[in-house]
C-alpha cells in the first residue's frame, strides 16, 4: 500500500529481457533504497514491484508481461525517469490517499496549459474506469495522488503545482505519452456492494 506521495525521482538503469514473458529492471533511487531489501516494496510510475536486490543505490525489480502489456511500463528504456514510493508503515503519514500499487488502466497526456501558478494537464480515461472517477475525487497518475479538477465523458483534467512539476515525471510528459492510472479503490468496494444487494447480485 502506498499514498501517492513520490519520495523520489529515480531513473532507469538497466533493462533486461529475461524470457518472452519478463523483464528485469535496474533502477537507481538512493533513497528509496536507503533502507530497502529483498522483498521489500516500491511502487515504480504506480506500479508495486518487488525488490530483488539493491546495490549502490539502486535495486532490481522482476516484471511480468502481463504488467507490462497492462501498464505504461513497457515503453521504460534506460535513462527514463521514474517515480518512486516505499510503500507505507504504521507510522507514515497519509498524505495523499490509499494507493494499492495495482494499475487499473493507462491514459495519455491529451494537453496541457500553464497558468500563473500551477498547470492544467488533460489525460484520456478508459470508458472502464470512467464510472470510478469522480469531479473532486482522488486518481493516481504514474503513481502520483491527485484530486481531480474536471470530468468529461473520456477525459479528466488535474492541476499540477510547481512541486509536482518539479519533483515528478508529470512535468516532463507531452501529449500522447502514456501513463499508469488506479482509481480510488474505495469506489470499486462501493460499488461491488451495491452489487451484492440487487437482487441476483454476487454475494
Amino acid at each position: 500500500m502506498f499514498t501517492g506521495i513520490v519520495e523520489e525521482l529515480g531513473e532507469v538503469v538497466g533493462l533486461e529481457e529475461l524470457a518472452e514473458d519478463a523483464a528485469r529492471l535496474r533502477l537507481r533511487g538512493p533513497v528509496v533504497t536507503a533502507d530497502a531489501r529483498h522483498g521489500d516494496s516500491i511502487a515504480v510510475n504506480g506500479v508495486c514491484l518487488t525488490v530483488v536486490d539493491v546495490v549502490d543505490g539502486a535495486f532490481t525489480a522482476d516484471v511480468m508481461k502481463e504488467t507490462l502489456d497492462r501498464s505504461a511500463l513497457g515503453g521504460l528504456q534506460p535513462g527514463s525517469p521514474v517515480n518512486l514510493e516505499r510503500a507505507v508503515t504504521m507510522a507514515t503519514r497519509l498524505g495523499g490517499h490509499l494507493v494499492q500499487g495495482h494499475v487499473d488502466g493507462v491514459g495519455e497526456i491529451l494537453g496541457r496549459r500553464p497558468a500563473e501558478h500551477w498547470e492544467l494537464v488533460e489525460i484520456s480515461l478508459p470508458v472502464e474506469l470512467s464510472r470510478y472517477v469522480v469531479e473532486k475525487g482522488s486518481i493516481a497518475v504514474d503513481g502520483v495522488s491527485l484530486t481531480v479538477a474536471a470530468l468529461e465523458a473520456n477525459s479528466f483534467t488535474v492541476s499540477l503545482i510547481p512541486t509536482t512539476l518539479e519533483a515528478t515525471t508529470l512535468g516532463q510528459r507531452a501529449p500522447g505519452d502514456r501513463v499508469n492510472l488506479e482509481v480510488d479503490v474505495l469506489a470499486k468496494h462501493v460499488e461491488r456492494l451495491m452489487q451484492a444487494q440487487k437482487p441476483g447480485g454476487a454475494g
